[in-house]
């Protein structure tokens, strides 16, 4: 079974429905790319995507040891490679988080994120940088 469907809407915008729950996003070309940057890119998504999954790694590993992981959150930052072919080179999270942490707390949250899904499922030749500001 599908799990979304994206329909080219025209002028570089794209409208994808996550068909589970009927959820709809636009993205738009970045304007690096001949687009207007009035919505997420494919490329912001997907690095937005890597924040998103090591949260919720991290909410669930929290659940499991009784963290209260409430008010974190992650700042993606997404860099382009320089030559061709157009890529995602480097994707940057900084870790917030709104309490203070054991060092075994601290440690089962890295492990999370660092072993999310989406961490690892992007290709090598990415790198990914993670800093904890804990």
């Amino acid at each position: 079974m599908a799990t979304s469907i994206v329909s080219y809407l025209g002028d570089l915008r794209t409208e994808a429905t996550h068909l589970a729950s009927g959820s709809q996003l636009l993205t738009d070309a970045p304007v690096d790319n001949h687009g207007k940057g009035a919505a997420f890119s494919p490329t912001d998504l997907f690095a937005t995507s890597l924040g998103s999954c090591a949260l919720t790694i991290m909410g669930i590993a929290a659940n499991t040891h009784h963290i209260d992981l409430t008010g974190a959150r992650a700042e993606v930052t997404k860099i382009m490679a320089t030559t061709p072919p157009r890529r995602v080179a480097r994707i940057e999270i900084a870790f917030h988080f709104a309490k203070a942490y054991s060092e075994k707390e601290k440690s089962i949250l890295q492990h999370a994120a660092e072993t999310c899904p989406v961490a690892l499922s992007v290709q090598t030749e990415i790198t990914q940088n993670f800093y904890w500001k804990l």
